[in-house]
């Protein structure tokens, strides 16, 4: 009875985990109808354009789990903090086409006098569990305060080391539009945007966002998924 009660309690407990708003929402109503007609969409989810199994051929969940939790690498962290410097982005010349590299998948980008950002992620974690997953030291100097209005956000994906709660909550009122995903505008919503901020496009689509700046949506071989459940999904933007 009592090991019923401790099971009993922890599902409980991450059902309500799982219900916070940094999970976003599972996409419903005319966004799922778009998502179905998708030529990419089969059998309920997102399908790689290349075979991708779950696992690496020969490998299994439990050899998985046991290699995570007992045989990780003592080289998964840098031995001393990355050099980095720091750009005040908040005083750049317009005329200044500027690249800056936050680290991992964070880019911050001027062309033509358009701020760009592109997968932010300032709060010091990529993981809905702060104490894992932390940021390397240095790769961690900026914060949203540093961050000028934005033009174009463009999110890649909806893992937590591309599509961060917490810094898109507090850079919500500087950013103009965002382009993303099929599906990933649902979890924007739910955290608060604009509906017609939003531009969600499919693989092989483009988008004019003005004279002299089109998007054009490209695949890669990944998988997405904020929950238990995974979509395999992902594209990256050229422009």
């Amino acid at each position: 009875m009592i090991i019923a009660i401790i099971i009993a309690t922890i599902v409980i407990a991450v059902f309500f985990f799982l219900q916070l708003p940094k999970f976003g929402r599972t996409p419903t109503g005319e966004r799922l109808k778009t998502i179905a007609i998708s030529p990419n969409w089969k059998n309920g989810k997102f399908n790689n354009l290349s075979y991708t199994p779950n696992l690496t051929e020969g490998m299994s969940y439990y050899a998985v789990v046991k290699e995570f939790l007992f045989n990780k690498s003592k080289n998964l962290r840098p031995p001393a903090t990355l050099p980095s410097s720091q750009t005040d982005l908040l005083k750049l010349d317009p005329d200044k086409n500027i690249l800056v590299w936050f680290g991992h998948s964070s880019y911050f980008m001027q062309v033509d006098g358009k701020k760009i950002l592109v997968d932010p992620v300032f709060s010091g974690a990529a993981s809905p569990l702060e104490f894992t997953t932390k940021s390397f030291a240095g790769s961690d100097i900026y914060t949203t305060n540093d961050i000028p209005e934005i033009d174009y956000l463009f999110l890649s994906h909806d893992h937590w080391d591309h599509l961060d709660y917490e810094t898109l909550v507090k850079l919500k009122q500087k950013i103009r539009k965002i382009i993303c995903p099929l599906g990933t505008g649902e979890h924007l919503e739910r955290w608060g945007f604009d509906t017609n901020r939003i531009i969600e496009k499919d693989w092989n689509q483009e988008v004019l966002l003005e004279e002299g700046f089109k998007v054009i949506v490209t695949p890669a071989r990944h998988f997405s998924g904020r929950g238990l459940r995974r979509n395999r999904t992902l594209w990256v933007p050229i422009y």
